[in-house]
């Protein structure tokens, strides 16, 4: 049920989410001489019409998942400026979340970013689209939507939603909207909580000063909740391991060519308990985040076993503006250790109900509802017990 759920999940303004540790944009044309021969037979001898680009398409996502990877895929054109867009935590758009009709059977706004123009115009949690720009959107898939609701920054795009018994249109401006990555409270007066939504920009710098900010307050232990973190870039990473942890090597990467890059860490480090959140949409970067901390002795980890991501990615950029996110080497924690198809057991396994789940996904479950965060707070008070 919990993948069921994710896989219908979008963030409207994102289409999509990278899950790859490193990241390096390469253009580059690579042909192929039994496709295209293909490809001018059907152009010529096919007696319909045809879609070049839609066929291009659907060949490069084949070849590409022939590879049996799941961490490889294609991005198609019109679908690489989202991509950008994710990987800056910034996007143009109006800031909601929705569930997928094919799912649910309609188009619940199941989240709105605070201050987002969606928030501005009065759109609420529970709303359901009905329409767009006086088009109905029954029978579209959740990217169709997405196409529709985005546009250029400053232009309007009208909304018609159903809230409970009434209908309702709304105008609402597009506006670039940057994503919070990273954010937290304190608990109980001593334990910081922070929460990272992934490593891609930004994402050091707004988690650095995040801890520093609950420190000020009084935290003497943190709980780092890496919960659905996808992974992102590793310098990222290395830039809050390095601030965490002393001096020693902190992960390294390796390519097909035994090629391989180590980084390290400084004498100076943030010497307090702590512990580390993960579940099973924990990839990349989250994975390593978790393990290593685990390998210096700095934090246990808390929740649910993760699937095991233990390939780094190039994106490479194709001819017709099209690109492939691909797998070229593997990365390895402090201690060597490669996590694909293994991942990370927790130190204390804690299963959450798929209700739980959701709300979790959508940032709607109250805090003292969350039995994996309520663990970590026990098992850091424990550690204060005589």
């Amino acid at each position: 049920m919990k993948k069921k759920v994710l896989i219908a999940l979008s963030y409207i303004a994102t289409a999509i989410v990278t899950c790859g540790l490193t990241i390096f944009l390469i253009q580059r044309q690579i042909p192929s001489t039994k496709l295209i021969t293909l490809e001018n037979l059907i152009l010529e001898l096919f007696p319909n019409e045809v879609d070049r680009t839609e066929m291009e398409d659907a060949a490069a996502d084949a070849m590409v998942a022939a590879l049996g990877d799941r961490w490889s895929y294609y991005i198609p054109a019109r679908e690489y400026d989202r991509l950008m867009e994710s990987m800056e935590n910034s996007f143009v758009g109006i800031g909601i979340t929705l569930t997928d009709a094919q799912l649910t059977g309609s188009f619940q706004v199941q989240a709105v970013i605070p201050e987002s123009p969606a928030d501005q115009a009065g759109m609420q949690k529970d709303d359901v689209i009905i329409q767009v720009d006086g088009e109905a959107v029954e029978g579209l898939s959740l990217s169709d939507l997405s196409d529709r609701i985005r546009g250029e920054i400053g232009t309007q795009v009208s909304i018609t939603l159903r809230r409970q018994e009434a209908v309702v249109t709304l105008n609402v401006t597009r506006n670039r909207i940057d994503t919070v990555v990273a954010k937290g409270n304190l608990l109980d007066g001593t334990i910081g909580y922070v929460r990272i939504e992934n490593f891609v920009a930004r994402s050091a710098q707004e988690t650095l000063a995040v801890i520093e900010d609950l420190i000020s307050q009084g935290a003497t232990k943190l709980i780092l909740d890496v919960r659905f973190n996808s992974g992102g870039y590793e310098e990222e990473l290395v830039k809050i391991l390095d601030y965490l942890l002393p001096e020693g090597t902190l992960v390294s990467n390796r390519d097909k060519e035994d090629k391989t890059e180590t980084f390290e860490s400084d004498a100076e480090f943030l010497d307090m308990p702590m512990a580390v959140l993960i579940n099973e949409e924990s990839y990349s970067a989250a994975e390593l985040f978790a393990a290593v901390l685990r390998e210096y002795d700095a934090a246990q980890i808390v929740g649910s076993r993760t699937v095991g991501k233990g390939y780094y990615q190039n994106l490479f950029r194709l001819n017709d503006g099209s690109a492939v996110d691909l797998s070229v080497g593997r990365y390895f924690t402090s201690k060597g250790e490669n996590l694909e198809g293994i991942g990370l057991i927790p130190d204390v396994e804690v299963p959450m109900d798929d209700a739980d789940f959701e709300a979790l996904y959508y940032g709607i479950l109250d805090q003292d509802q969350d039995v994996q965060l309520q663990a970590a707070v026990e098992l850091l008070m424990a550690d204060e017990m005589p």
